[in-house]
């Protein structure tokens, strides 16, 4: 039957073909855990994590967790408890998720670099028990509810913690919650549990033959199910998990570099990235044997020669992150854009006409997945987990909202969404929930929100907007940017007098126009640099985005400025100024204007710190 395909990776790149290779330590229910236990038990010196500041055995990352989650349960966490988790990438952060798995309870991914209005938002939703976070975090929820702890490895109550005895092996457990966007206006969690979790880890370590030798890496945004499956399938394989840095996290070329230096062998890398790294030149003797790449669409194969297979990977966080995987065959053997592979081992796909009837190969229909790495549900909308989880046959699926066909090979062809939502630089969004934000602008009469295609083969979304006091495209940006996570945030503002309307009243989208230049809302007018930092910052910026002419006063993200960009914008400006910038400070100080008086503040400040001589050249520098 067409719906039934199945099949693994193959390959014969990259050294010994996975077949010969040993999988998991664990077969399939398990709770992460305990195999984590069990490796620090039989192998205590085994490198688990590594980073810039040095390496965490088994035997440390299993005790550190054990001390959180004696920590954790004295304040109260237990069985299903939700811990948020507001760190960065770090050891701290992976021994933080470990140790609320080992009290019993599941984790909350809470990216630091989201507005704060997103991280009130998302912790009163999921009504979690603490977020555990660093000294600045509690500031940043000043009206929540829920508990704000510090994690200080120094204080009495963390340092003098007994280890928590083993909590029962419950693979039904909650493990963790991620949300996504949502088209009610307020985004949605995902509940997924150790069994869920530990179907993909399984799938994963026999399919890229992962061994206690290998070493994945860390990359993938904090907020991103991504990073579940670079970390979790490795740490139970006895393997090596390597913590990227962000400056090598948007450049393929420091990238590249990293990954060879590193010993890396098995990265998963973003769409964007991963088209480069594919063109790119690879040294003989690269250790890497798969790139695994997925969330945006792929629009390019690799390159003939490569060391290392790349994996085109599908799937949706309500389904544990993947579903489908395939190798991507070089550039000159297949033509189109490359399928989203095959069912991965233990998932069920059907693709279903508008009555849920099993499309003919060839014939578009929506996704179904099935399986045991179904996730639970919505956490608290029951009405939404009933809607998007089905019975079909007595089995239980989640429909995607996914246009696909069957290609004869048994391979999937994806041809984009069946409703509005978007992939913006791989994060699901739901534009209506951007929409639901800029509607409350106390100068929008009426706007609109919806999906267009991007330059960079995924979504960029483009708000229409009703006037009804005179508006700047810098001022709604700001105003999103409030509650919003940058990647929900409008790429263009269009100005209309009314939003076109169907004879029955609903939007019309095909009535919308094309962003342009002649119906973008007002925007600041240009304004030349008239400082040296200035100027300084206008070369950095006009390199980053590859135009010219940008003005002191034009905001870097509404002239096609994102996260991957703006990490270029930080590094660089730190190098030329030399001094420490974040992506916050870009965030809080989009233009070049805000970020020349940022830097003067942070230099001014070091030079105050210096003595005389010091801080003389400090400040002719």
């Amino acid at each position: 039957m067409a719906s039934q395909h199945t099949a693994s990776i193959h390959s014969s790149q990259g050294g010994e073909s996975p077949a010969t290779r040993v999988a998991a330590f664990a077969a399939p229910p398990f709770s992460t855990p305990h195999v984590v236990a069990e490796i620090a038990e039989r192998h205590p010196d085994a490198t688990a994590l590594v980073a810039p500041c040095g390496t965490l055995s088994y035997a440390e990352l299993d005790a550190q967790a054990s001390r959180v989650a004696a920590w954790l349960r004295a304040r109260g966490v237990s069985r299903e408890s939700l811990v948020g988790v507001c760190l960065e990438r770090s050891f701290d952060q992976l021994v933080v998720v470990l140790g609320a798995w080992k009290a019993g309870a599941a984790y909350l991914p809470l990216d630091p670099s989201w507005p704060d209005g997103r991280l009130q938002t998302i912790v009163e939703e999921a009504a979690c028990a603490l977020v555990v976070g660093r000294e600045d975090t509690a500031a940043r929820l000043p009206n929540s509810p829920t508990p704000v702890v510090t994690l200080d490895w120094q204080s009495p109550e963390l340092a003098d913690a007994e280890p928590l005895a083993p909590t029962p092996n419950d693979p039904d457990a909650l493990a963790y919650v991620i949300y996504t966007s949502g088209t009610t206006g307020k985004p949605k969690g995902v509940e997924v549990t150790h069994a869920n979790l530990s179907w993909l880890i399984g799938w994963h370590n026999e399919a890229f033959g992962v061994t206690a030798e290998d070493r994945g890496s860390h990359l993938a945004g904090l907020g991103f199910d991504a990073s579940v499956w670079e970390v979790w399938p490795y740490l139970c394989a006895g393997a090596s998990v390597v913590l990227a840095t962000d400056d090598v996290r948007t450049s393929d070329e420091r990238l590249r570099a990293w990954l060879i230096v590193q010993g890396v062998t098995v990265a998963f890398v973003p769409t964007a990235l991963a088209q480069d790294l594919v063109r790119d030149d690879w040294a003989v003797g690269t250790k890497l044997r798969y790139i695994l790449t997925g969330a945006d669409r792929l629009l390019g194969r690799p390159r003939p020669g490569l060391p290392f297979a790349l994996v085109n990977n599908y799937g949706p966080t309500e389904c544990t992150v993947v579903a489908t995987s395939a190798i991507v065959p070089p550039g000159n053997e297949e033509t189109g854009l490359p399928a989203i592979g095959y069912p991965i081992n233990g998932t069920t796909i059907r693709i279903l006409d508008a009555e849920r009837r099993p499309v003919a190969d060839g014939e578009q229909g929506e996704i179904y997945i099935g399986g045991p790495q179904v996730a639970r549900g919505y956490r608290h909308q029951p009405d939404l987990t009933a809607a998007a989880f089905v019975t079909i046959d007595g089995e239980r699926f989640y429909r995607t909202g996914d246009r696909a066909a069957w290609r004869p090979d048994g391979q999937i062809t994806f041809h984009g969404r069946v409703d509005d939502q978007a992939k913006v630089r791989g994060h699901r969004v739901e534009p209506e929930e951007t929409a639901s934000v800029l509607r409350t602008h106390s100068g929008v009469r009426s706007g609109a929100v919806v999906a267009a295609p991007s330059p960079d083969g995924g979504d960029m979304l483009v708000a229409y907007v009703v006037e009804k006091d005179p508006l700047s495209a810098e001022e709604l940006r700001e105003f999103l940017g409030k509650t919003l996570p940058e990647y929900m945030i409008p790429g263009a503002f269009v100005r209309m007098d009314a939003l076109p309307l169907t004879a029955n009243g609903k939007l019309d989208k095909r009535a919308l126009p094309e962003a342009s230049d002649a119906n973008a809302l007002a925007s600041a007018g240009f304004a030349a640099p008239e400082t040296p930092a200035e100027e300084k910052l206008a070369e950095i910026l006009e390199g980053v985005l590859g135009r010219g002419n940008v003005g002191v006063d034009d905001n870097f993200f509404l002239l096609g400025g994102h996260s991957l960009l703006g990490t270029q914008v930080v590094l660089r400006a730190g190098e030329a100024f030399g001094i420490d910038l974040t992506l916050r400070d870009l965030f809080q100080a989009p233009t070049i204007r805000q970020l020349a008086a940022r830097i003067e503040e942070i230099v001014f400040a070091m030079i105050e710190a210096m003595d005389d001589d010091e801080a003389a050249s400090r400040a002719q520098q």
